[in-house]
């Protein structure tokens, strides 16, 4: 048995960053810290958390007054921060500087006058988080046969933007899709998928070639390791996602040489190494990792959890 390991793999810079957001508030304000939506999307490290003393909670009226609150790195509506204001709440942004990006290209978009086309699943908090960003004016499509159905004039002046999560392949057919129908709609300057995201699928592209089966370890709340496992399938392969090193079914191992193991952009590497232990046990002869795209990407930390904590 060999086991090829993917990179790069596990958390992004604005994951660690949320991460460090509600670590640092739980260390300088004390516990209990409420969150707004879990921080990432990830059942080890939100567990992790609360037991650092972390509540999360989906409604800010849940949240006592002078409380202090962290939205999540998905990004939350603009309602909610209003409502956070109006109630004199402190807070805490964890949003990853990625999504705010496209929050940014949102209100340009508007104020330009366009009416924008969201790529985008819907229920996910970082589509409900962008798509509130506008009063009005603004469409979900998820599929290529939503671009080609969407009820909108022809004649009103159209942009388009992007979950920073999505399949980078299955994004680019609905771009086409809206491109076809809509010659004339603009996109962002840069692609909003986010840079982690497009090399953890790339490096779980090229795990395909060399495996026979390959596990993604990440939660099955989370888009971009959903995305993952998706990839490796539409490329013939044999993908599994798994919270953790115990739900791999020996079944799933059966005539598997080679076995390829990534993880999604909230996972992170401890839950990696359980996978590895559980497969190839005290064997590291056994572990090989591709060459992959170094990651030096950080996100500065908001400036008031930079200071040394109280006491």
């Amino acid at each position: 048995m060999e086991i090829i390991l993917a990179n790069p793999r596990g958390f992004c810079a604005g994951v660690e960053r949320a991460i460090a957001i509600v670590e640092r508030a739980i260390e300088k304000f004390g516990a209990p810290i409420y969150v707004r939506h879990e921080v990432v999307h990830n059942k080890f490290v939100c567990d992790n958390l609360r037991e650092k003393g972390a509540i999360f909670v989906d409604d800010l009226a849940d949240v006592p007054q002078g409380s202090t609150v962290i939205f999540s790195a998905h990004g939350v509506p603009k309602s909610v921060r209003e409502e956070a204001e109006q109630r004199g709440l402190r807070v805490f942004d964890a949003t990853c500087p990625l999504v705010t990006k496209v929050h940014n290209q949102v209100a340009r978009m508007r104020k330009e006058g366009r009416e924008i086309i969201m790529i985008g699943h819907k229920g996910h908090p970082e589509v409900e988080g962008t798509m509130g960003q506008s009063a009005g004016g603004m469409y979900l499509v998820e599929t290529v046969e939503d671009a080609q159905h969407l009820e909108i004039g022809e004649d009103k002046s159209l942009a388009y933007v992007t979950q920073t999560t999505l399949s980078v392949d299955d994004a680019a057919q609905v771009v086409s899709a809206l491109k076809q129908r809509f010659p004339n709609i603009v996109g962002p300057k840069s692609d909003d998928i986010c840079y982690a995201t497009q090399n953890r699928q790339d490096a779980v592209k090229a795990l395909t070639h060399r495996t026979d089966v390959i596990f993604v370890v990440g939660s099955r709340s989370s888009s971009n390791s959903n995305r993952l496992r998706e990839v490796a399938e539409l490329r013939g392969a044999k993908a599994y996602l798994v919270d953790e090193a115990e739900q791999i079914d020996p079944d799933w191992l059966n005539n598997a040489e080679r076995i390829g193991i990534t993880a999604g952009a909230s996972a992170p590497e401890i839950l990696v190494q359980r996978v590895i232990d559980r497969l190839a046990g005290n064997r590291p002869d056994l572990v090989t990792q591709l060459n992959g795209v170094e990651e030096n990407v950080t996100f500065a930390l908001p400036k008031e959890l930079n200071e040394n904590p109280a006491g």
